[in-house]
């Protein structure tokens, strides 16, 4: 695949972003496209590799590895390298129903799995999959596909989030007629609310798609949340078959001293209000405008609170994280193929290291408490530096004596990951929960739920995770349902 030792002759290289002093004037996104020569030099970095395992797509070490959608990687960059870019497309989409979705958000497992990795910076597979699909929508390839035969059937997916998505095309191209229900006014789950406009452009990207797949077929049922708009007990029912998609939507809470201040908000509070007010053109409920803000956790929700901070006028941003910092390079104990945990510097951190003269994260903090003047309103967060001691097998972070700090802060953010499902509709349909408030699947097929005729997909039932897993889990919950419908499948 690629050009024969062109892992030997041609360097990495990534699209330039926009500069960061001029993006956070806007909310538009921050990737340039990288000119087709170059991408065919990309493309040609990719080896022959005999085993490629940037498309395996399992759990190491609890890490993904691999693309979890097993994107025929290889054979794509081979074609953009010749370039065949209606080949390479084609490729893309066998794999993949939302590729403009993963090649602007994904953290590319299949780059930390690449084999070139092992001696060379990896292939830029993240951007060749960007680039294609823009390509193919440029050239009026991406277009409405007629679905030429209808079963009969009739499939409700709760949650138009990517897994609920990935689901809904899934069962419309196997020729189910499929009603998509979202409690939100707009369509879309994490990718309209939990990611903002400068990652993932609503009207231009989500939209787009959305609109596809309307035209394709796809009944979407918005501000609909079943259990309260629509009686839960009515879908089996109406319905031959039911998918839950719901996300795993219940944030992890901080209960330090002080929590119940004005000015603490869950991160996806903060992100949903930015993003309805920039698609109503309204002033957003909540904003960091003129404020000292810490968020409290790393990870990609953490650097889009910092990147939508500054882009409000925020005072300043710091970030909190509790983990030490991690090291430049791959150590010992974190050998190829598993995900590289070494030090990063994401969007968000390198513009407020250029607004502000320093990279926001501050490792190995701890969160003591809040503290508010004398009207009762957030003023400061107490920190202190926390050592990591293993006890009984496993590491606890324990507070350094001396080490306190005060933070000034009017607002802050927590972006510390979520729990589980939203109880309410699943206790509706008694559909049985795991240990962790996971939807539980049977022994015998882990998508089906406890409940005969209703299946599950997603971070509901696997627990928070990426949108390349929720893909996954959306495209094989509509097998096993097409599976269950018509006693086969040729779903892939």
């Amino acid at each position: 695949m690629g050009k024969v030792k062109g892992f030997m002759e041609y360097q990495r290289a990534l699209p330039a972003d926009r500069e960061p002093l001029e993006r956070i004037r806007d909310w538009q996104e921050f990737h340039k496209e990288m000119p087709a020569a170059d991408l065919q030099q990309q493309g040609a970095r990719c080896m022959d590799c005999g085993t490629p395992y940037c498309h395996t797509g399992f759990m190491l070490s609890g890490m993904t590895s691999g693309c979890p959608i097993h994107n025929l990687i290889p054979e794509w960059n081979d074609y953009v390298y010749k370039g065949f870019w209606h080949e390479a497309y084609d490729r893309l989409m066998k794999t993949n129903n939302f590729p403009e979705f993963t090649g602007r958000v994904c953290p590319a497992p299949c780059e930390g799995s690449c084999v070139l990795g092992i001696i060379e910076p990896p292939v830029t597979i993240k951007n060749i999959e960007y680039s294609i699909i823009e390509h193919a929508f440029s050239q009026g390839w991406v277009v409405p596909k007629t679905i030429a035969y209808r079963t009969g059937k009739r499939v409700a997916v709760i949650g138009s989030g990517p897994s609920g998505l990935a689901c809904a095309d899934q069962l419309n191209k196997a020729g189910h007629s499929v009603t998509v229900f979202e409690r939100d006014e707009r369509l879309g789950g994490l990718m309209m609310f939990g990611i903002p406009n400068m990652k993932l452009d609503k009207k231009l990207v989500v939209e787009r798609r959305i609109d596809l797949m309307r035209q394709e077929g796809v009944i979407f049922m918005e501000s609909t949340e079943v259990g309260i708009d629509y009686p839960a007990d009515k879908l089996l029912e109406e319905f031959d078959a039911v998918v839950l998609c719901t996300g795993a939507t219940k944030p992890r809470d901080l209960f330090a001293e002080g929590r119940e201040f004005p000015g603490i908000h869950f991160a996806m509070d903060f992100l949903r209000s930015s993003t309805q007010a920039l698609l109503t053109e309204r002033a957003p409920v909540l904003s960091a405008e003129g404020k000292n803000v810490v968020v409290i956790g790393g990870g990609d929700t953490g650097t889009d609170c910092v990147a939508t901070s500054l882009r409000q006028g925020c005072r300043s941003v710091i970030q909190l994280e509790i983990l030490p910092k991690p090291p430049s390079e791959r150590q010992f104990d974190n050998p190829w193929p598993e995900w590289p945990k070494t030090f990063k510097v994401d969007y968000g951190q390198e513009e407020a290291a250029i607004v502000q003269g320093d990279d926001p994260r501050k490792y190995s903090m701890m969160t003591k408490k809040f503290l508010a003047d004398e009207k009762g309103a957030l003023m400061a967060v107490e920190v202190s530096k926390v050592e990591w001691v293993k006890a009984d097998g496993r590491y606890s972070p324990l507070p350094v004596a001396g080490t306190e700090q005060i933070i000034p802060a009017e607002l802050v953010l927590l972006a510390m990951g979520f729990i589980g499902p939203d109880e309410h509709l699943l206790q509706q349909l008694q559909v049985v929960q795991d240990e962790r408030s996971n939807i539980k699947s049977t022994d015998k097929n882990k998508y089906l739920t406890s409940r005969e005729r209703i299946f599950a997909a997603g971070d509901a039932r696997r627990g928070q995770s990426l949108v390349v897993w929720a893909i996954h889990e959306g495209r094989s919950a509509a097998r096993e349902c097409d599976r269950f419908l018509m006693g086969e499948t040729s779903l892939p």
